[in-house]
């Protein structure tokens, strides 16, 4: 049986994502601060603040002892907007062990199972914004890095029959990240869906679908 975690799993994208795999067969494992609201046996809980690196090891180190995780995608993210001179780095530090330092604490530990079996499965969700995008210093910088992280460890790990891959959405509707940024509704939401050739925004069926 394929085991996956997927952070953030929560709400939005991530909620998606565990629906999806849950359909496919997988048992799933949803960490992040809230517990997911799907009901469903094959679906289990870890909560944790991920962007507290110990916090994050003593549930990494728990799952991988109550489960043999194959399938690793790294949803959770958060944006911390700021303009330059209003940066902190703080905030800098918390995303860098969100988006880059979860992912590496998670594949670390799924790594033995995932060599044991010759088989592993690697996801990160970045961002459009690892492009570049005003107010998002921090947030484009941690996203831009999963490409660069992904792309080594797809080197690294392709002999091991794992495949490592990056995901990175623009706007999703419905989800409470775009939501703090754009109102629902709004002209500036209206305005982006018109920018897009298929003229709509991203749902996050479409990313779940995706990854």
């Amino acid at each position: 049986m394929n085991v996956a975690v997927v952070t953030g799993g929560s709400a939005g994208i991530g909620k998606a994502i565990c629906e999806d795999l849950l359909a496919r067969g997988y048992e799933v494992i949803a960490m992040s601060r809230r517990s997911a609201d799907i009901v469903h046996p094959k679906l289990h809980n870890i909560g944790v603040d991920l962007t507290d690196r110990g916090a994050t090891a003593e549930a990494v180190k728990d799952m991988v002892a109550r489960f043999e995780v194959t399938t690793v995608v790294h949803n959770a993210g958060v944006i911390r907007a700021a303009l330059l001179p209003d940066v902190q780095l703080d905030d800098l530090d918390a995303l860098v062990d969100l988006h880059l330092g979860t992912a590496i604490q998670l594949v670390q530990a799924t790594l033995p199972a995932m060599k044991a079996r010759r088989f592993g499965r690697v996801v990160l969700l970045s961002s459009r914004a690892a492009l570049g995008l005003a107010t998002r210093t921090s947030y484009s910088a941690t996203k831009a890095g999963m490409l660069g992280m992904a792309r080594t460890w797809a080197l690294e790990l392709a002999p091991e029959g794992i495949t490592v891959n990056v995901v990175a959405p623009g706007p999703i509707r419905g989800t409470e990240m775009f939501h703090e940024v754009v109102p629902a509704e709004s002209e500036r939401e209206r305005k982006l869906a018109a920018a897009i050739p298929v003229q709509r925004l991203g749902t996050a069926d479409d990313v779940a679908r995706a990854v």
